[in-house]
């Protein structure tokens, strides 16, 4: 089984490498963007075929190391 996770800043947590990589994308000549957040995405693969405990698993992965979730929220995608 496959999935993905997706860890993003929660809204109102400052993002400086988001603002650096908007600052850079305007030196870049791109223009239009009005702003970048940036995150981490994980695929990973399971060898679990239960859904709802590859779910449990990873959410348990990701309160514990993928994601800070004091400044971060996160999305568990089974693939």
């Amino acid at each position: 089984m496959k999935a993905r996770v997706t860890v993003t800043l929660k809204t109102g947590v400052l993002d400086p490498q988001g603002k650096a990589i908007e600052g850079a994308l305007k030196s870049f000549g791109i223009e239009g963007v009005d702003s970048v957040r940036q995150g981490k995405v994980f695929d990973i693969e399971l060898s679990s075929t239960d859904r709802a405990q590859a779910e449990t698993l990873l959410k348990a992965a990701c309160e514990k190391l993928l994601a800070n979730t004091v400044v971060e929220n996160y999305r568990v995608e089974i693939v």
